[in-house]
């Protein structure tokens, strides 16, 4: 018998009904842009983050490079962040004119080493920005010491982690901002692109709504060089009828998750250990020095895996212009990692599949180098 596991679904949910009123409810209004569902989602998404306010835009990228903007991060400054990730988290370091640096990763939470953080620090460092890879977070209470240590702005990426805690505080409220992505695969997905920042600075949301109207004051108005990246009417009421459905999509993540971990026994697989109760898995992620190898077999099985990430963003072509960086960790984290199926649709009987097949892989001999 062979079982179809799929890597993902975004098949309709429970949330459906909810969805569609909320949609039709726009329609009916007429109104897109900057109206009464992104203001209610704006504060609904605040408060169930542990934020006193919150922004929406265009999707994470630009929540990351406008975070930084608004904070005064620009040409001349660097901001060190991860090389785990995708290539976006660096992206927008550039978008805002800045030059990413890259740290090393944490080997067992594979998130960014506040260690290697540090060490990275020069006098044009403005800001330091960890990752909170697949729903893990990063070491926070020891990136924020570090940051007042040194006078750094903090920025967060919580595009994979929404509602994540880091030491039982919510990620998005150590620093100055945090940003968070809704693309339709994230644990809270929007229709399509949609991103939002946190932040408890007033007058920081303040300019952060105004960079993302094209810097206007009002109507009109424009008192500073902003982008176009506004959470649109359809995209903001989806999220508040999905929103109250988080909590619950967040526990079955978490109970797979611990499943997995109690059925997962091959000798050559290994899961990096929850460093963190308030791991989200968003992704649950595995290594193996035989990937490629695991990965035909589990589609044979008829079981989707994937790769989050192959390549560390610091060897993309796109940064080749910056000084070499050294990632041993990961290097060999990004060319052992392979995502298993989680979301929470996935039935107990499909993940019992998965791990049957995960413990009964025979990898084939590893080639002889020449």
């Amino acid at each position: 018998m062979t079982m179809r596991v799929p890597f993902m679904s975004l098949a309709p949910g429970p949330d459906a009904p909810a969805v569609r009123e909320a949609i039709d409810r726009v329609i009916e209004r007429g109104w897109f842009i900057l109206g009464p569902e992104l203001e209610a989602f704006e504060q609904e998404f605040a408060a169930a983050s542990g934020a006193g306010y919150a922004i929406g835009v265009g999707n994470g990228t630009d929540a990351l490079a406008l975070s930084l903007r608004a904070l005064g991060i620009g040409r001349g400054d660097e901001v060190i962040t991860s090389p785990l990730s995708a290539a976006f988290s660096a992206l927008a370091i550039r978008m805002a004119g800045a030059t990413p640096v890259f740290a090393d990763l944490d080997r067992e939470r594979l998130t960014m080493d506040p260690l290697a953080a540090e060490a990275a620090i020069t006098p044009r460092t403005a800001a330091v920005m960890p990752v909170h890879i697949y729903g893990q977070p990063a070491d926070m209470p020891a990136f924020e010491t570090l940051a007042r240590r040194h006078s750094l702005a903090l920025v967060e990426d919580a595009c994979q982690a929404h509602f994540a805690t880091s030491a039982a505080r919510p990620v998005g409220t150590f620093g100055a901002a945090g940003a968070f992505s809704f693309y339709p695969t994230k644990n809270l997905g929007a229709l399509g692109d949609a991103g939002a920042i946190v932040t408890n600075d007033r007058a920081l949301a303040d300019r952060l709504a105004r960079l993302r109207n094209g810097g206007q004051t009002d109507r009109y108005h424009h008192a500073e060089f902003g982008v176009n990246s506004r959470l649109d009417e359809i995209q903001a009421a989806a999220m508040r009828a999905r929103l109250p459905f988080l909590p619950a999509w967040t526990a079955r993540r978490r109970a797979l998750a611990t499943e997995y971990r109690r059925s997962l026994s091959h000798h050559a697989v290994v899961v990096p250990p929850e460093r963190d109760a308030g791991h989200v898995y968003h992704l649950f992620v595995v290594r193996t020095a035989r990937r490629e190898s695991l990965m035909a077999h589990l589609n044979a099985r008829g079981i989707g895996s994937l790769i989050h990430y192959p390549i560390p963003i610091s060897r993309q072509q796109v940064f080749s212009d910056l000084p070499p960086s050294h990632c041993p960790v990961a290097d060999q984290v990004c060319a052992e990692i392979c995502s298993l199926p989680l979301h929470p649709h996935l039935s107990d009987a499909d993940l019992a599949w998965v791990a049957a097949a995960v413990n009964e892989w025979r990898p084939a001999p590893a080639a002889a180098s020449s």
